[in-house]
């Protein structure tokens, strides 16, 4: 095939490729364990034959959202950084994060079994997520508004204790205003 052709192919398969991410999303999120592959590729407005080209099992497809919205998340601190103060940066990101962690719910199965095959770590996960946080913190720091003090890792811990007790949807006000006393133990002075 001449190389002239391979760009524009390989553009077309990306966009398909992020189409059935973007669908799959979606559906993984609206609480139906059952989402079936078929109607993924419908909605996409590819063939089954192009998803399983993209995502030969749906853990393949489940790992490929997962990784996508946790990248989303953690480019996201960067992005609310030129939008806004960073203590109010980093309560937005507190939200995104909440959220974040709901659609990994509607997912759980299939990502227990990405973890307990190593294909996702834990590991990989919390640094990416401390990363993002440190960031943040090192933004306010350098405002003056956020302690020094800090460490990412812990407030990516005290995040995840939040979500975990607060996993239903009516409890969503709760876990807001524990991240506003979160919040309330980042702030200087």
């Amino acid at each position: 095939m001449p190389a002239t052709q391979h760009p524009r192919g390989r553009a077309d398969a990306q966009r398909n490729r992020q189409r059935l991410i973007d669908v799959a999303h979606r559906a993984f999120t609206t609480g139906d364990a059952k989402v079936s592959l078929e109607s993924v590729a419908k909605e996409a407005g590819v063939g089954i034959g192009t998803l399983y080209r993209h995502f030969p099992t749906r853990e393949a497809l489940v790992e490929a959202v997962y990784l996508a919205e946790r990248g989303r998340l953690c480019d996201a601190a960067a992005e609310l950084l030129t939008q806004q103060p960073p203590e109010q940066a980093l309560r937005t990101w507190m939200n995104r994060f909440a959220d974040y962690i709901a659609t990994k719910r509607e997912m759980a199965d299939a990502l227990r079994a990405l973890f307990a095959d190593g294909t996702v770590t834990q590991s990989q996960a919390r640094e990416e997520l401390s990363t993002a946080v440190r960031r943040l913190l090192a933004a306010g720091s350098a405002a003056g508004t956020l302690r020094a003090d800090v460490q990412a890792e812990d407030v990516v811990a005290a995040l995840v204790g939040v979500v975990s007790v607060c996993t239903l949807p009516e409890q969503r006000e709760q876990a807001g205003r524990l991240m506003d006393l979160l919040m309330d133990g980042l702030r200087r002075g």
